[in-house]
């Protein structure tokens, strides 16, 4: 039976009650009147209210508005109603219908994701958490519609309640009335009608939390009135709403199943808070006093690049530009509305068994938003977005694709070789302007994707060949190849030291076992890993601070070059892999650096020895020298001044950019260069594995090495001139 809101005793008490929250009579007492106020002034139709200072008013109410909100949220729709009406002679806000509940700290138990929602939380009011995958379009709902009855000279109103609402009762039908009760004809006045937009989402549980294999859970969401079109595809959003359930559709076929959905109450944006929404690790005051120790390091570059996937063995310049692309640079935001990408792009090309899958696996468990996907099972629209059809209504909706979703994080592409020419012709302007841009069924919208892309691709004719040139070995289109900032050739080389030293290493880390585990022990799978899905970390892990280096192992550290210290004290270290987390994200979050002018100097510089190079074509480049590379040279030396938690890029940031990017397009000379660059490359890495932090004649003793090898070799027929061997002594 439906109440009567101005009789029903209870109603009133519960109205009162609210009102006395919102304006109290106590002076100590928080007032909400400055909050509605302003609301009013702007237009708005909803108060931020904190559930836990309803609580501390009067935990009845907050225990109410949890358990039973479709009997105490119109009290309190009511009440605010009153209040608005007391601070202003002309109430706005007679249609007012939802009160809004922020403060996610306030829900317990309630507090959920798409997964954890089952059917106990039915008829509660919730805060749900996950990533917006698919939007509706915006069609207006009836609320209340007037008739003209002719014969009498009378308007004839009639009010419209189904199950998508908050306020209680039996649900009317939507068909408008045609004639009165006795039979005399009624004429709908649109222009006196009162319409609510109404607008359905979906949302689905974050990648970064989801468990492993299992397919990800999504619920469907009402938006109506001012809530509508506050979200797009690829958002991040802790919504408030109503859980409960409708009509059974298949009543007619004898089953019990019901449909829910979520009535949506408040919407709050997690991609404009700071880390965007994306689930990451709580860094402590211990922490930051570590990460800024570590970072005075004067070879914390290395020692963080060869921290990351201590398992693989070599690859180090790949592993500095993996570490480069997972702190990024700086995006800039024109006032002429020019977007810069400061996200760093990856293409790594070579044979099978090069570990290039097993670097893409790191990438995907260390970046706190990771995607994966491979070439021949993904589809364009499948990575950037789709519009389809709703199989109720029929009507055309916006699916978020896999970089849409992925926006602030970091894209995976395994078997890129594989994809479709069309299907990668879509990535291009993800790549370089970072936005999706859909025209299609009368849909014209841009969604976010800024995320970094790292794929992986095999050669055209399967293993590499290095007597061709490196473009007829990769068959990718220099429109494409231009996008990624490195592009790494990856060969599996037959050298009898090299296959020894990689075969002890694959042998190393069979016989390594994490510390703690005992010896001939299985090796148990975590289930708490696999199938737990908490919103957040155990709180008594969360709050302690992160070991710095991993412990001592001889199977573990033997593979490592770089060391500290002097003498009989020198060691081998390796920072463990959740400090190297915390550093990542405090440096990628916290430090913006700014260009200085002697680096600007220096990547000009670069940038037109480059072009000039190219020019006399006596060398074979990966990929193709166009203005981007100046763009690459900025990213990477403005990346690199963040893992050094500089606020200022100097030069040495700078001429470490261009030795990652003059390794990754020159790598590949055929005239006898490759293997003489090799040589010189591991004379560096010993030069830097002898790097100490104390000592400055080994500081000393770098640029003298970085000379010679400028003088030598394959660079000398680069043609390098005197003023870039003087520029590699400065650093």
């Amino acid at each position: 039976m439906e109440r009567d809101p101005i009789t029903d005793q209870v109603f009133k008490d519960r109205v009162r009650q609210f009102s006395e929250f919102l304006d109290p009579n106590d002076e100590d007492q928080r007032s909400y009147t400055d909050a509605i106020k302003l609301m009013l002034n702007r237009g708005q139709q909803r108060l931020q209210v904190n559930l836990d200072e309803i609580r501390n008013h009067n935990r009845e109410l907050a225990d109410g508005l949890l358990n039973t909100p479709f009997d105490y949220l119109p009290t309190l729709d009511r009440a605010l109603t009153e209040v608005a009406s007391t601070l202003r002679d002309r109430a706005r806000h007679e249609e007012i219908t939802d009160d809004t509940v922020a403060g996610r700290e306030g829900f317990g138990e309630y507090a959920v994701n798409p997964r954890t929602l089952s059917s106990k939380h039915l008829n509660h009011m919730i805060s749900l958490e996950g990533i917006v995958t698919r939007c509706s379009l915006v069609r207006p709902k009836v609320v209340k519609s007037v008739h003209y009855n002719e014969n009498k000279k009378v308007f004839v109103g009639r009010t419209y309640k189904d199950q998508t609402m908050t306020v209680n009762g039996p649900a009317t039908t939507s068909v408008y009335p045609t004639e009165d009760d006795q039979g005399n004809p009624l004429i709908t006045e649109y222009g006196y009608s009162v319409y609510r937009d109404h607008q359905t989402i979906s949302i689905q549980e974050m990648p970064e939390r989801a468990p492993a294999g299992q397919l990800p859970r999504s619920v469907d969401v009402i938006m109506d009135d001012d809530l509508v079109d506050r979200v797009k595809p690829g958002d991040r959003i802790q919504l408030v709403g109503l859980y409960r359930s409708l009509g059974n559709r298949n009543a007619g076929q004898g089953s019990s199943t019901f449909r829910t959905l979520l009535i949506a109450n408040n919407v709050i944006l997690l991609s404009s808070k700071a880390g965007g929404g994306i689930a990451q690790a709580t860094i402590t005051d211990t922490d930051i006093r570590n990460i800024n120790k570590i970072a005075k390091k004067r070879n914390i570059f290395e020692l963080l690049s060869q921290s990351l996937a201590p398992s693989i063995y070599g690859h180090d310049h790949i592993k500095k530009a993996i570490l480069l692309m997972l702190l990024g640079g700086m995006e800039k935001n024109l006032d002429n509305g020019t977007h810069l990408r400061g996200d760093i792009n990856i293409l790594m090309v070579g044979d099978p068994s090069t570990a290039k899958s097993q670097l893409l696996r790191f990438v995907l468990n260390t970046a706190p938003l990771a995607i994966a996907t491979t070439g021949r099972g993904s589809s364009g629209v499948g990575l950037t977005a789709a519009v389809t059809s709703d199989k109720e209504t029929g009507e055309r909706r916006l699916e978020a694709g896999a970089m849409v979703l992925a926006d602030r994080g970091v894209v995976c592409i395994d078997e890129f070789d594989k994809m479709s020419d069309i299907d990668r012709v879509a990535i291009h302007e993800v790549m370089e302007q970072q936005t999706v841009t859909i025209a299609k069924a009368g849909i014209h919208t841009s969604l976010n994707a800024r995320c970094s892309v790292i794929a992986a691709a095999n050669p055209i004719y399967g293993q590499y060949d290095p007597h061709k040139d490196p473009h007829r070995n990769i068959a990718l289109p220099d429109s494409l190849l231009s996008r990624f900032d490195l592009l790494f050739v990856v060969t599996d080389d037959i050298e009898d030291f090299r296959d020894r030293q990689v075969s002890e290493h694959v042998l190393r880390m069979h016989r390594y076992r994490r510390p703690g585990t005992e010896e001939g022990a299985p090796v148990r799978e975590n289930p708490g890993q696999l199938l737990g899905v908490g919103l957040e970390e155990d709180n008594a892990e969360s709050g302690r601070p992160t070991e710095v280096y991993e412990r001592y192992d001889v199977l573990l550290h033997a593979g490592v070059t770089i060391t500290t210290g002097r003498g009989n004290a020198r060691r081998v270290e390796v920072l463990s892999m959740g400090f190297v987390k915390k550093y990542i994200q405090y440096a990628k979050t916290r430090i913006k650096p700014i260009l200085s002018k002697g680096a600007a100097d220096i990547i000009v510089a670069t940038y037109s020895a480059l072009r000039n190079d190219e020019l006399e074509g006596s060398q074979r480049k990966t990929s193709p020298m166009t203005a981007r590379t100046l763009e690459t040279l900025i990213r990477l030396a403005t990346a690199h001044a963040k893992a050094r938690l500089s606020n200022r890029v100097e030069e040495r940031d700078a001429v470490a950019a261009e030795e990652i990017l003059r390794f990754a397009l020159f790598k590949e000379i055929v005239r006898g260069g490759r293997k003489k660059r090799r040589r010189v490359g591991s004379a560096e890495m010993d030069v830097d594995s002898s790097d100490d932090d104390d000592d400055d004649e080994e500081e000393e003793s770098q640029p003298r090495a970085r000379h010679r090898e400028q003088g030598s070799g394959s660079n000398s027929r680069r043609g390098v001139t005197p003023t870039q061997r003087k520029r590699a002594v400065l650093f």
